[in-house]
C-alpha cells in the first residue's frame, strides 16, 4: 500500500476514534470485552449514568438481579446516612448493681451495655483496646471499688442471639471478614493467630500463638504447610459462641505475613474477660468469672437492675464508620449499620428487618423493590441480587443529599476512578463515580457473575478505562 493512502487512512481512522461519543467508547469496549472467553459463561450487567442528569449513557443486562459482592455496601451506608444522620453514634455503657460498701467491696456485678457499636475497641480509632479498659478501670477506681462480689457481665441483648445473616456460607464464618454481629462487638470481632510453615511440602504447619491469649478457646490445628509461592490458603471453621475452632487448608512456604485473622466467637464475652482480667491485675477481684447476658439467659438468670452508671463511651460518627466501611470494605459493620436501622424503625434489630426497612427506604424514591433482593448489610452472602439499574440509580440520587461529600470521601480509587469493589466466588464488581479529564462526570455500576479464571478485574478497567 503506498505510503500516501495509509497516511490518509489511518487520518481517517483517527478522526473516526476522535469523533466517538462516550456511550459509543463504551458499547465498543463492552462488546469486546463479552467475546473474551471468561466472560464466556458468565453475566456481565454495565450501566454508565451522566451524574449530572441521570441519563443513561450505555446499559447491559441492568435490570438482571446479580450477585452483587461488596459493591452492596454503597446501598447500606446510602440507606445509614438517610435513616442515621451523618452524626449518629453509637454509646457503650459501664455500670454496676446492687451497693458499694464502706470497704470498697461491691456487692453486685459491673455490667457492660452494648448499644451494637462495631468499633469499640478498634485499632482505627481513638477508643482502641487499651484506651477502653484503662478509661473503666480508672472509673471503677474512681468509684471506690476495691472488691467485685460478682462477676463482669456483657449485656449484648440489644441485637438478639443471630449473628451471622441467612446466606453466609460456612468457609467464610470464622474468619475475620466473617465475623458476625455483636451488641457488644470487639476490636471488630477478630482475634490473630500466629503461624509457622513447615520444612517441607504437607507438613505440619506450627501454630505460634493466638494475639490476644484466649485461654477459653481450644483450637485444632490441621493445617498443612504449602508449595513456595502457594500463600495464604488457610481458614478458620469457628461458629458463634463456640471454644473450639479448627485450622484447615493450606500454608505456603516463604509467605511474607505472620498468620491469620480468626472472629471472635463471643466478642461480648471476651470484652468481660479482658475487663476482668485488667482489674485483677490491679489488684480488684471478682468473685465469679466474667459472663454475658446471653450465657445468663442460657442459665435462666436474669441480669440484674442497673444502680449506676459508670462511664459511656460514643463511638466515631456514622461519617467516620463510613469511610473505614467502604474504604476497607468491613463486613462486620454493615451487618451492624443494618440491624441499627432495623431498630431505628422501631421493629426487631435482625438483619432480615433491617434489609425489608431498606428496601422500603428506596422503594419509596421510585426504585422497583423486586431489583432489591437484599440478605445482608455487606454483600458477603452470595444470595444477594441488585440490579446495576437500581444500584446506579441509588448512586445517582445520593448525590443531592447534604452528607454527599462524607459518603463519596470512602470509595476507594481503583483505575483512577473512585469505585467500591466488590469480590466473592466468581463474582466481581465495580460501582461508584468517574470524571474524565475534560471534566464529565459519570456514574458506573459494572458486574460480572459466574466467569472464569482468574484476573477478571484487569479486564474490567479496560471496559472503563473507555471512559478516559
Amino acid at each position: 500500500m503506498p505510503k500516501r493512502i495509509f497516511t490518509l487512512l489511518m487520518l481517517l481512522y483517527s478522526s473516526f476514534t476522535f469523533a466517538q461519543t462516550p456511550a459509543q467508547k463504551i458499547e465498543r469496549a463492552f462488546s469486546a470485552f463479552q467475546s473474551d472467553p471468561q466472560a464466556r459463561y458468565a453475566i456481565t450487567a454495565l450501566v454508565v449514568l451522566d451524574a449530572g442528569t441521570g441519563k443513561t449513557l450505555f446499559a447491559r443486562n441492568e435490570n438482571i438481579g446479580l450477585a452483587t459482592a461488596s459493591t452492596l455496601k454503597t446501598i447500606t451506608a446510602a440507606t445509614a446516612f438517610s435513616l442515621l444522620g451523618k452524626d449518629f453514634q453509637y454509646q457503650t455503657t459501664l455500670a454496676y448493681t446492687g451497693n458499694i460498701t464502706a470497704d470498697g467491696t461491691l456487692k453486685g456485678n459491673l455490667v457492660i451495655i452494648g448499644s451494637g457499636d462495631p468499633t469499640l475497641g478498634s485499632e482505627r480509632y481513638q477508643n482502641k483496646e487499651i484506651t477502653v479498659l484503662s478509661e473503666w478501670a480508672a472509673a471503677i477506681q474512681k468509684a471506690g471499688i476495691k472488691r467485685i462480689e460478682g462477676a463482669v457481665i456483657g449485656d449484648d441483648r440489644i441485637f438478639g442471639t443471630q449473628t451471622t445473616p441467612e446466606g453466609w456460607t460456612w468457609q467464610d464464618i470464622g474468619n475475620y471478614y466473617g465475623a458476625g454481629t455483636s451488641g457488644l462487638a470487639w476490636r471488630e470481632n477478630q482475634f490473630d493467630i500466629h503461624l509457622k510453615p513447615g520444612s517441607g511440602i504437607n507438613e505440619e504447619v506450627k501454630l505460634l500463638r493466638t494475639i490476644p491469649e484466649m485461654p477459653y478457646l481450644k483450637v485444632v490445628n490441621e493445617l498443612k504447610t504449602g508449595a513456595s509461592g502457594s500463600g495464604d490458603n488457610a481458614y478458620a471453621f469457628l461458629p458463634p459462641y463456640t471454644t473450639v475452632a479448627y485450622l484447615r487448608g493450606s500454608w505456603g512456604m516463604g509467605i511474607g505475613k505472620s498468620g491469620i485473622s480468626a472472629a471472635l466467637p463471643d466478642p461480648a464475652y471476651d470484652l468481660a474477660f479482658r475487663l476482668q482480667d485488667t482489674l485483677k491485675r490491679l489488684g480488684i477481684t471478682s468473685g465469679q468469672p466474667a459472663t454475658t447476658a446471653r450465657l445468663m439467659a442460657l442459665e435462666n438468670r436474669p441480669v440484674p437492675v442497673i444502680t449506676q452508671k459508670l462511664s459511656t463511651i460514643s463511638s466515631p460518627s456514622l461519617s467516620e464508620m463510613s469511610y473505614w466501611f467502604l474504604k476497607k470494605s468491613i463486613n462486620l459493620y454493615g451487618e451492624s449499620f443494618l440491624k441499627t436501622i432495623a431498630l431505628k424503625s422501631e421493629k426487631a434489630a435482625g438483619t432480615a428487618n433491617g434489609a425489608k426497612t431498606e428496601i422500603a427506604f428506596w422503594a419509596d424514591k421510585g426504585i422497583d423493590k423486586n431489583a432489591l433482593n437484599i440478605i445482608d448489610g455487606s454483600g458477603l452472602s452470595p444470595a444477594n441480587r441488585v440490579t446495576a439499574a437500581a444500584m446506579a440509580s441509588i448512586l445517582f440520587q445520593v448525590q443531592k443529599e447534604p452528607w454527599f461529600n462524607e459518603y463519596y470521601r470512602g470509595f476507594p480509587e481503583y483505575n483512577g476512578m473512585k469505585i467500591k469493589s466488590g469480590t466473592i466466588n466468581d463474582v466481581s464488581a465495580f460501582a461508584g463515580y468517574h470524571t474524565d479529564k475534560a471534566g464529565n462526570k459519570y456514574i458506573i455500576v459494572i458486574n460480572i457473575n459466574n466467569y472464569s479464571g482468574s484476573g477478571i478485574n484487569r479486564k474490567l478497567f479496560s471496559v472503563l478505562d473507555a471512559l478516559k
